[in-house]
């Protein structure tokens, strides 16, 4: 009987045992069975995209894949600046925000100059909402553009491609990612309303070759990328035409692909652009004033007549004469004696703006002729454009 009891008992807790042991491994075993949860997925497979469903169109398709891919590369940028408070104690004030794009994977980002536009600080929010602070590497404010620089583990970084503005064509499909009023990586989708659109920079430069679009841009995307249908950068938002500042009427602009190039290498190179300098103070455009052109005795009524030079500068080393009396016209008192500047290589000029739109397609050490109406006949000047000096 003993002997019974104890094979019982030693029966009883061997099935125990093996009971606790299968009740305690089902779970496991059922969740290593299981797709696993997004919470359990690795960085890497967090950002593969999910198969896409089959009733989408091809524009959705095209529209989705490329939101998936850049706007990896979308960051958002905030500055803050320092103010005073009533005893003259810095205090550090949140200033604005914008959008920016990474161009490689040393850290560099593209933005619009004025969104780090006098930046105490600025911190960059990556798509995954880690922060970095970032630097300045360089800005130009005549092109509205700057680079700035954050110091981000490798990988951790998606550079958008960066394409061509060149055979764009109006009606051309271009999506638009960016953080409006700090909605981050806003999807809008829209075509190209026109092209070589100018618009004024706030140094009260003009900036050509500017996009013009109907994809919806607002306040926060400045900075952020203009893409066309094989996910290429080929513009930087940076401006909208908008009653009373109300937001996206269907009209903003981006600057071109090939200028936002060219300026950002300048500026990762060298911290600045270098810009052909001509040398001129002040000038005065002929059709500005009525009967200007007839008080003169000229033979053409359009061209600068030029007031002021600098001494030593190109214009006056390749001989252009300066203003050296005063015509009185009805109550005006303007410049005469000075040379009219009519044409640069010659493409006529008729205005300060377009003098200065010619004069930025060339380079420092180029030599441009430039006619000039002096005494009523026209003279070629051979003139050495110089960099611009910076102050």
């Amino acid at each position: 009987m003993r002997k019974l009891m104890k094979v019982a008992f030693l029966s009883s807790v061997i099935t125990a045992a093996m009971v606790y042991v299968v009740l305690e491994w089902r779970p496991l075993r059922s969740d290593l069975s299981r797709p696993p949860d997004v919470s359990w997925a690795s960085s890497s497979n967090v950002n593969t995209p999910a198969p896409l469903p089959a009733n989408l169109s091809d524009e959705e398709k095209n529209n989705i894949e490329i939101y998936q891919h850049d706007s990896a590369g979308v960051v958002n940028i905030t500055t803050t600046t320092l103010t005073y408070d009533f005893f003259f104690r810095p205090v550090p004030t949140e200033s604005g925000t914008g959008s920016g794009v990474v161009i490689d994977d040393q850290g560099h980002i593209v933005t619009n100059y004025h969104v780090v536009r006098g930046a105490e600080q600025m911190e960059v929010t990556l798509p995954d909402k880690t922060k970095f602070e970032a630097k300045l590497v360089g800005a130009d404010a005549n092109k509205d553009l700057a680079v700035i620089r954050v110091n981000a583990p490798k990988g951790r970084l998606t550079p958008i491609p960066l394409g061509t503005s060149k055979g764009l064509l109006v009606g051309q499909k271009v999506l638009a990612i960016g953080n409006p009023y700090g909605l981050d990586r806003t999807l809008t989708t829209g075509i190209i309303s026109s092209l070589g659109r100018s618009i004024q920079a706030e140094n009260g430069l003009i900036i050509d070759d500017i996009i013009q679009t109907d994809a919806a841009i607002n306040p926060g995307n400045s900075g952020g990328p203009l893409l066309n249908s094989q996910g290429q950068m080929i513009g930087i938002n940076t401006a909208i035409l908008s009653p009373s500042n109300s937001g996206s009427i269907g009209i903003g602009f981006a600057i071109p692909a090939d200028t936002v190039r060219r300026i950002t290498s300048e500026l990762i190179t060298t911290g600045y652009v270098r810009y052909p300098w001509l040398g001129i103070r002040s000038m005065v455009a002929l059709s500005d004033y009525p009967g200007y052109a007839n008080a003169l005795r000229l033979s053409m009524d359009g061209g600068l007549m030029v007031v002021d030079i600098y001494r030593n500068s190109p214009a006056d080393k390749g001989g252009i004469h300066e203003s050296t009396q005063q015509l009185r016209i009805g109550y005006r008192r303007l410049p005469a004696g000075g040379d009219v500047i009519f044409e640069i290589q010659g493409k006529p000029v008729n205005t300060i703006q377009e003098l200065q739109s010619e004069i930025a397609r060339y380079k420092p050490g180029d030599k441009v002729q430039i006619s000039v109406l002096r005494d009523n006949k026209k003279v070629n000047l051979p003139i050495t454009l110089e960099e611009t000096p910076r102050r």
